[in-house]
């Protein structure tokens, strides 16, 4: 998926442990004493009003550092920032999904920032952002924003059905909320084959993973009896609408078919509803989100976690500047500004109430205090480019044996984490 300052930070508090990176200046500085930091961001992580927000408090902070912002693609963007990470003109931090770090840490190309966790706030760091950013036992990506999948729902369909969204905590709740609303020409809820995402949660609710590792190999694990047990949710789920088999939320557009008028409910990220309103006005104020439930009213549905991360190339010749550049964006006070401006998660637990007067970013926050990423290995690009997970569900759906087609699909995954690490 594609997304925090504090007052006074000196560039010579981060000096400690990173004085041997870069060369003979770690800072970077000029002859005048000052230092300029070359930092890529992704196209729409920010808004230019929080970026320049952002850059005119940092270097007012930091009187001897100016900062250089180059917005990037993410089309092509793994290729880029590898190419960068190989030569001696990286920038000095690059913003990268939390599922790349590993693909990149694995080259070498990236600087090890594990001797800074305390200080930049690890204790209560997302774990779907902080996870993925470690490779190997170091941590390179110090996390950065969050964003979840919800339940995008109808409030005058579930207010017409007697539906409480507020009093649904379980899955068992859940489903039988979305029973009574699949009636009458309305969908209890559209949810498209392949919408491995969403299957993931259920499958680490469940106590299952995609793929696990033993003995420093990883193999897919769908045909555990956990990770069955959540292809058995899904399926019962998936049941409760009339969504497609064989396409996932993109073919079509889901938020486009909520858009008709007949679906009381969808999985998907808060901005979804902001498509169903322009796609058909006449729903504008009768949207609402809740968190994905989970098995019990104590613990919400596990989720996909995604956003970004912030690394350091191993060559930026200004390593001490980067990670104040990075400590200010990702503490507390700029955390709060950017939750609020982007209606992200903010990148530490303790920070969720920057998001209470939000319902779309308050519900992903509950789901992203148990939020979880992709296995977290360099081959899991290659398992992504096939896919055999949406065509294992797409099988089980049309009523194939779930055991037999998960074996095949834990094979499909490990011949490809093998081939592309």
């Amino acid at each position: 998926m594609k997304l925090r300052i504090l007052a006074g930070v000196s560039v010579l508090v981060l000096a400690g442990g990173l004085g041997a990176c870069g060369g003979p200046d770690p800072s970077g500085g000029s002859a005048d004493g000052r230092t300029t930091i070359d930092v890529w961001l992704m196209r729409d992580s920010v808004s230019a009003a929080f970026q320049k927000e952002f850059v005119a408090g940092f270097e007012a902070d930091n009187p001897a550092i100016d900062v250089k912002v180059q917005i990037q693609e993410w089309d092509g963007i793994g290729e880029k920032v590898t190419a960068a990470l190989a030569g001696n003109d990286a920038p000095d931090v690059i913003e990268t999904g939390n599922t790349q770090v590993a693909q990149f840490a694995q080259s070498g190309g990236l600087l090890d920032l594990s001797d800074k966790v305390g200080e930049l706030g690890g204790g209560s760091w997302l774990k779907g952002l902080a996870e993925p950013g470690a490779y190997e036992g170091k941590q390179y990506g110090i996390p950065y924003y969050a964003a979840n999948r919800v339940v995008v729902y109808r409030t005058d369909l579930f207010e017409k059905a007697g539906v409480d969204a507020a009093a649904i905590k379980t899955r068992a709740q859940w489903t039988a909320a979305t029973k009574k609303l699949d009636s009458g020409g309305t969908q209890g809820i559209y949810l498209p084959g392949q919408m491995w995402y969403a299957l993931a949660g259920f499958i680490w609710d469940e106590g299952g993973d995609l793929a696990t590792r033993s003995g420093g190999v990883w193999k897919g694990s769908l045909d555990t009896p956990q990770a069955l047990r959540g292809m058995a949710f899904y399926q019962r789920l998936q049941a409760l609408g009339k969504g497609p088999k064989d396409s996932d939320e993109a073919q079509p557009p889901q938020a486009e078919v909520m858009a008709e008028g007949r679906i009381a409910q969808i999985i998907s990220t808060p901005g979804g509803a902001n498509v169903v309103t322009q796609n058909n006005p006449a729903l504008k104020g009768k949207l609402g989100f809740f968190p994905i439930p989970g098995k019990s009213a104590d613990r919400p549905g596990a989720v996909f976690t995604g956003g970004s991360d912030l690394v350091v190339p191993a060559a930026s010749g200004k390593p001490e500047a980067a990670l104040a550049f990075i400590k200010a964006l990702t503490g507390d006070a700029w955390q709060r500004k950017l939750a609020a401006a982007m209606s992200y998660v903010p990148n530490r637990t303790t920070l969720a109430d920057a998001v209470a007067a939000d319902p779309g970013a308050a519900a992903m926050a509950v789901g992203a205090a148990v939020g979880r990423a992709t296995p977290n290995t360099p081959g899991w690009a290659a398992v992504e480019a096939k896919n055999p997970i949406k065509d294992y569900m797409t099988a089980v759906l049309t009523g194939a044996d779930a055991g037999t087609e998960a074996a095949k699909a834990s094979e499909a995954i490990t011949a490809a984490m093998k081939t592309g690490s």
